[in-house]
């Protein structure tokens, strides 16, 4: 009997813990708003640009990036109102060509005419941020 007793409290604990977990935040810190949001994946991914290659903190700021990217990908790649927007097409092709960099030539650095290319969607991306499109 205590142990039964034991093993439905267990079983509701947990319910509960996972249930709170799926409703938290995202981990990468998005928040639902999508301009917010389209500046927080851009600054990680120029902090991780900006690092040296051999920085300690570089494997830290990859993996909040790729929390970042999968977070964005996912909340907006289905919203039919976004994909007409400059800010969001450039942001997915910026996040497409780091992607496939990193898909085929995992553990390189990324070339400089990449980094180039990365630098100037992000700057198109703020500039059609600020004038909503």
């Amino acid at each position: 009997m205590f142990k039964r007793l034991w093993s439905q409290l267990f079983a509701l604990v947990l319910v509960v813990v996972v249930g709170l977990a799926g409703c938290s935040a995202s981990p990468g810190g998005l928040v639902g708003n999508y301009r917010q949001d389209t500046m927080t994946v851009l600054n990680s991914l120029k902090a991780v640009l900006e690092m040296p290659d051999d920085s300690p903190d570089r494997a830290a700021a990859q993996s909040l990036a790729k929390l970042n990217i999968n977070d964005f990908a996912a909340r907006y790649r289905q919203d039919p109102a976004l994909t007409k927007l400059s800010s969001f097409t450039n942001m997915r092709t910026a996040l497409n060509s780091l992607a496939a960099h990193y898909a085929a030539y995992p553990n390189r650095p990324l070339p400089e005419k990449l980094k180039t290319n990365l630098e100037q969607k992000f700057k198109q991306i703020e500039l059609a941020l600020q004038r909503n499109a």
